[in-house]
């Protein structure tokens, strides 16, 4: 089955469409739980509903910071994942162009993969465009109750997708395939509107840092032209780099 991603949301320019979201595993907690844990950071987006064993957390802007302290998807992840002690997901999509996946376990941090570390840097940044964290594959399909997906997770980790025919989206269908994950989540760029194949509005919870209803809108609005002006750190700071690091003998 296809999921589509629609054209509405965060645009993140003529490449694609920038969107993220947190997804919980909630087999010892309920949604209410994880609720007042990002209402305790004043997170801002959508709280969808239980589906199969997960709890998804859209965020308001895919690449911004969306909850105190600077923190942006993966700061929200990691967030959760140490008060909940639970199997948490971090996804993040760059204008279809970088795929961020980050994963945690009984409050330990598995591993993060990035497919395209160099993405959105300057010309004289020497980072290497090679995907980060493949050799993560097994650890996030175990995490995920998914061991027998970790040779496919891994290969598709890993293969290098062709700018001009394929999305990261697409790679993300196959992810959320793969880790057993709501497979939804490529058309979380619907919201606030009904998700194709997903949640409707009226089944998910929206939220301005921290504040629901008409209030919280209003209050998201507000906190966001702070945030706006102080985004979250980078997802991946080692990197490997290219040929300013080595020795001259061998350039």
């Amino acid at each position: 089955m296809t999921y589509p991603v629609v054209p509405v949301g965060e645009v993140g320019g003529p490449s694609g469409y920038t969107y993220a979201a947190v997804v919980v595993r909630v087999e010892k907690h309920t949604r209410d739980d994880v609720l007042a844990a990002l209402r305790e950071i004043r997170f801002s987006g959508w709280l969808g509903q239980p589906d199969d064993g997960w709890l998804a957390a859209v965020v308001a802007s895919g690449n911004g910071t969306v909850a105190a302290g600077r923190r942006g998807v993966a700061g929200v992840g990691e967030w959760l994942a140490d008060r909940l002690g639970a199997t948490v997901v971090a996804l993040r999509v760059v204008r279809d162009r970088q795929l961020l996946v980050v994963v945690w376990a009984d409050g330990e941090e598995v591993g993060r993969y990035l497919s395209d570390p160099s993405y959105g840097l300057g010309p004289g940044d020497d980072t290497l465009p090679d995907a980060y964290g493949v050799e993560h594959a097994g650890a996030f399909a175990a995490a995920c109750e998914q061991p027998d997906n970790a040779e496919d997770l891994e290969e598709l980790l890993g293969e290098e997708l062709d700018p001009d025919s394929v999305f990261e989206s697409e790679r993300l269908a196959g992810v959320l395939r793969l880790m057993g994950m709501p497979r939804w989540l490529v058309a979380a760029p619907s919201l606030p509107h009904d998700v194709p194949t997903g949640p409707r509005r009226s089944e998910v919870t929206r939220l301005g840092a921290g504040v629901p209803g008409p209030l919280g809108w209003l209050t998201g609005r507000a906190v966001n032209v702070v945030r706006k002006r102080r985004p979250p750190p980078p997802a991946v700071t080692d990197a490997p780099r290219g040929s300013s690091g080595m020795d001259p003998w061998l350039m």
